[in-house]
């Protein structure tokens, strides 16, 4: 089990992970992992494949009841047993995928199931306005037309307009499914900048990725998984990129910043 320390004036934990475990049939996917996701903050969740990152974020999303341990939504003990009920509490997931309608426009993929009516009709001018306006407030200025097609969107815009729907949801955390994968350079920065504005937002956002550079980049703390535990978790500046390999592969190093990092 990792512990986890706490500094004087560190954010306060919006979920909280406490002893997590997770099995399908003989095969133990997460054992007893410990994880705090603070408001405000970019929590970057590392790992080597088949390390547990999918089954641990579909626990948090609701897809997986964990099989023990305890978890704790603003101080509250949780049980999720569906997506809906993540979602109700404020947690939202952007997979890989992004989920997006490519013969929709911008707007009904961002109002997609939870349309506004007036009068039994879509209320057009009312969901524009939204749209336009939460856009405006993430700084997404690359799209030519609110009404453009999902499909003829660029993968950075693409993955904007996923992100942009989730805050439109009210979402207190956002987990994003390596979003920068398959994306240009200029394309990765606008979603690197686009988290940073989410953390500004007072959201907790938990971003999955493979590519420690972007990673770095964006995290205000780092989480490293190994084998269904947690290696270790702690700010930024007690890991460099050699540190996280170590950890990733081999779930320890020798080369680690112990002052208040946690390992197993």
């Amino acid at each position: 089990m990792t512990a986890q320390t706490t500094t004087p004036g560190q954010p306060q934990e919006l979920l909280r992970l406490a002893g997590i475990g997770k099995s399908f049939g003989p095969v133990q996917a997460l054992h007893d992992i410990d994880l705090d996701l603070p408001v405000g903050q970019v929590t970057a969740l590392l790992g080597d494949n088949g390390a547990g990152k999918s089954t641990l974020i579909k626990c948090i999303s609701g897809i997986h009841a964990p099989d023990h341990g305890q978890m704790f939504w603003q101080g509250k003990q949780v049980h999720l047993h569906s997506p809906k009920e993540a979602s109700d509490l404020g947690i939202a997931t952007v997979y890989q995928d992004l989920a997006l309608c490519d013969n929709l426009d911008i707007v009904a993929n961002m109002f997609l199931g939870r349309e506004l009516t007036k009068n039994w009709q879509l209320d057009e001018i009312s969901m524009e306005l939204a749209a336009k306006k939460t856009l405006q407030d993430l700084k997404v200025v690359t799209v030519r037309s609110i009404r453009q097609p999902v499909g003829s969107l660029s993968g950075g815009q693409r993955q904007s307009v996923a992100v942009a729907r989730t805050v439109m949801q009210e979402a207190k955390l956002v987990i994003l499914d390596e979003p920068t994968a398959a994306l240009g350079v200029t394309q990765t920065q606008m979603v690197l900048d686009l988290i940073t504005r989410l953390a500004q937002q007072n959201v907790a956002v938990l971003v999955i990725s493979h590519n420690l550079s972007d990673a770095m980049a964006v995290a205000d703390r780092i989480a490293v998984m190994y084998l269904g535990t947690m290696a270790a978790v702690g700010p930024k500046d007690q890991f460099d990129n050699q540190v996280i390999v170590d950890l990733m592969t081999t779930g320890t190093s020798s080369r680690m910043n112990l002052g208040g990092t946690s390992e197993q």
